[in-house]
């Protein structure tokens, strides 16, 4: 309900000339104020703006109410990389690695027999899936083929060149098993299963294309699990849970995902072509 305003003034008063022009120029002033305050403020520019993109995005919703974001590229295309910082700052496109306490790396991160955050064989640098042996998604570069196994260390995996493989340590998701997976994921601690938790993954498909899979959505294992074998163009073939929670990360043009913001200590990166 609109109500009459006592201004102070008689009614029918008018300002003399001076007071009239001092009063327009108040006006234009707190007008142009109000349009600057309204002007959309320019986003700021990500790390990673400008990068070569190498991989195919797309968003889905899923029947679980999962709604994922996704990142498909070759597996030549992929990098692990040690990160120590929220990815948002990182100057490179992916999602969060594997499993960390601390500075640790609790999953294999190994290119080439190199790991991601340290040496060979040392604790904490990526070479151990550490406590357990778990699903770790293999590239065997000079075979071209991608797998994942069960190990507990890098040197348990089994690939034709070690100077040409990648492998990226998490929990396996036994797509291919579907009455299994849900005890193997168990025998091999996947962290909170049953809870509503933002979740990460990586798998393959049918035609040998890598997804990297982040959920905006809190969700159980279960549900993820089955919202990416319906969210992954083509089928999947196989893939691995990874650290979740606050950790699920994602740096994409198209959408930027910063969980809790929290340090994560390995990135699995899209390669910049170089």
């Amino acid at each position: 309900m609109w109500a009459r305003i006592n201004t102070g003034r008689r009614a029918g008063a008018r300002l003399r000339p001076g007071r009239r022009t001092a009063a327009l120029a108040l006006f234009a002033a707190v007008a142009a104020v109000a349009a600057l305050a309204a002007r959309p403020h320019k986003q700021a520019e990500e790390a990673f703006n400008g990068l070569p993109r190498l991989y195919t995005y797309l968003e889905a919703d899923t029947s679980r109410q999962v709604r994922l974001h996704l990142m498909g590229l070759a597996p030549d295309d992929v990098v692990l990389r040690a990160a120590g910082t929220a990815l948002r700052p990182i100057a490179a496109y992916g999602i969060n690695g594997g499993f960390f306490y601390g500075k640790d790396l609790l999953s294999i991160a190994v290119m080439n027999d190199t790991p991601a955050g340290g040496v060979r064989g040392a604790y904490g640098s990526g070479w151990f899936n550490a406590k357990y042996a778990r699903g770790t998604l293999i590239y065997d570069g000079a075979a071209g083929m991608l797998s994942v196994q069960k190990a507990a260390a890098a040197d348990e995996l089994n690939v034709t060149d070690r100077g040409h493989y990648w492998a990226q340590g998490g929990v396996s998701m036994n797509v291919q098993q579907e009455e299994l997976w849900a005890a193997e994921a168990e025998a091999e601690h996947l962290p909170f299963a049953d809870e509503a938790r933002l979740r990460s993954g990586m798998v393959y498909d049918d035609a040998g294309k890598v997804w990297l899979i982040v959920s905006e959505s809190l969700c159980t294992a279960a549900d993820f699990r089955t919202a990416v074998l319906e969210a992954v163009p083509g089928g999947v073939r196989e893939g691995i849970f990874l650290d979740g929670d606050g950790s699920s990360q994602m740096n994409a043009a198209e959408a930027v995902l910063t969980g809790d913001s929290r340090p994560v200590m390995q990135m699995i990166a899209v390669s910049t072509g170089k």
